[in-house]
């Protein structure tokens, strides 16, 4: 028996990660799990240094990034997952978004862990790197990933009993 009764998904907000999003609830509607939401946003101060350890962004940059994170949390994290999957929202602020998924993972006893990724051939990955790929390196946890257009099995209700029917 597989008992999942944490479970991560980790968004930037883009397509992909919309996808894992709809495969992490029904997930924990099946294990009865409960669902956590993260995203680490990027430290723009960190990134933005000088040789003269100067930072060339305002302050208010990061507070904005941070804000539009949180809003596109509430639009994608309804009021019916908060209460039937006591799903919990998180973003923090990182130099790394693959350590950051992983350490929260460590820290909240995730049993799994669901990521977006973009599936990018092979010179696009060398030059921007893939987070997904890193944590699935360093996770306490087994992971897994989902493209934004792949094989589906998260199928509506109303399409699964026809499923069933049909057979």
């Amino acid at each position: 028996m597989i008992a999942i009764k944490e479970i991560l998904v980790a968004t930037d907000f883009g397509a992909a990660a919309d996808n894992a999003l709809r495969y992490g609830e029904a997930l924990a509607r099946e294990f009865d799990a409960r669902l956590h939401v993260f995203h680490a946003t990027p430290n723009v101060f960190a990134t933005s240094m000088d040789g003269y350890g100067y930072a060339a962004i305002p302050p208010h940059v990061q507070e904005d990034l941070e804000a539009a994170a949180r809003r596109h949390m509430r639009e994608r994290v309804s009021e019916e997952d908060r209460q039937e999957l006591r799903a919990k929202t998180t973003v923090v602020t990182h130099n790394s978004p693959a350590v950051a998924i992983a350490d929260y993972a460590r820290n909240h006893a995730i049993d799994l862990i669901v990521l977006g990724t973009h599936g990018r051939g092979p010179v696009a990955h060398a030059l921007l790197g893939n987070v997904a790929e890193r944590v699935v390196r360093i996770a306490p946890c087994p992971v897994l990933t989902v493209r934004d257009r792949e094989h589906e099995f998260v199928l509506p209700d109303s399409l699964v009993a026809v499923a069933k029917t049909d057979r």
